[in-house]
């Protein structure tokens, strides 16, 4: 039942460089078997989540409506009640490094694994199940997970992403602000007090942790490098003001390689990429493109 994983990636796992960690030598890389674009509906994100793997906030993921599920349709963004993400294949033997990179225990990872195949059931129904128990509130969601699986992360927790044609991916969302299932385990968020999401020019300037700015900017840029393949990244560049000059440098530095760390990271064919993905104008990438010098598709 669960000898794939089905996983919506909204942040760094948009990009080649991203899922391959190329600004970090590789280090958690992950390479998916199949990959496809999604839209995400009743849902904003932004920088909030104090990351293990360096001095930066990581992105998050919140629902607008609190009272209804976040809902993803397979496919490019056609309307700005949606945001772009990436939907991904991976195999089973990758689960534990998909936990790590995500700060949640690999161990209890693959426990929550073998209690959704011994129920039968793919991950995704299996997480659904408790998240229609609960009726979708994120904290009452994450506290019966940490009671069923003994176990709740500081970093991430993987909830329900149900797609319109029936699949329900698993994405990562932030151990809240409010909480993170279990009263023992303080959220990184908590503990820095990050009590909203950031925009980039937002998370340079906050005064709640030490914050390196070269790797917020590297670890920005992964997420935006997700409009180069025609996923929506608009909501992220929008309004970028002193952060848009070194963020287009970074940009035109790395911008020619994506598509072949993209391919390299999701088993895609160069005719299977163009049937399936688009161009940078779609992901709302093209004011930052032509700051940076760049006009055509990588």
């Amino acid at each position: 039942m669960n000898e794939t994983l089905l996983v919506a990636g909204y942040g760094s796992l948009q990009s080649g460089h991203g899922l391959l960690t190329v600004r970090r030598n590789g280090k958690s890389r992950l390479v998916a078997r199949e990959a496809f674009p999604l839209a995400i509906r009743n849902a904003r994100r932004g920088l909030a989540k104090p990351t293990q793997h360096g001095r930066y906030l990581a992105m998050d993921l919140e629902p607008i409506d609190a009272h209804a599920p976040i809902t993803a349709r397979a496919g490019l963004g056609e309307s700005q009640d949606e945001i772009g993400a990436l939907g991904l294949v991976f195999d089973r033997c990758w689960a534990e490094r998909l936990a790590m990179r995500e700060e949640y225990d690999p161990g209890k990872f693959l426990e929550l694994l073998a209690m959704a195949d011994q129920a039968g059931m793919a991950l995704g129904d299996f997480l659904l199940r408790i998240a229609v128990q609960v009726d979708f509130d994120l904290l009452a969601y994450r506290g019966a997970l940490a009671r069923m699986l003994g176990y709740t992360s500081p970093g991430y927790i993987f909830h329900p992403l149900p797609l319109d044609d029936g699949r329900v991916a698993i994405v990562a969302i932030g151990s809240g602000f409010d909480g993170s299932g279990d009263p023992a385990v303080r959220s990184r968020r908590a503990l820095c007090g990050i009590d909203r999401l950031m925009t980039l020019e937002e998370a340079l300037r906050c005064d709640r942790l030490e914050i390196d700015a070269a790797g917020q900017l590297g670890y920005f840029l992964e997420c935006i490098l997700g409009g180069a393949h025609g996923l929506f990244v608009g909501d992220l560049v929008a309004g970028l003001n002193g952060a848009a000059d070194p963020l287009a440098h970074l940009l035109r530095q790395v911008f020619d390689d994506e598509q072949r760390h993209f391919l390299d990271a999701t088993a895609l064919s160069a005719a299977r990429y163009r049937q399936t993905f688009g161009t940078f104008a779609q992901g709302g990438l093209a004011p930052l493109c032509a700051r940076a010098g760049l006009g055509r598709h990588p």
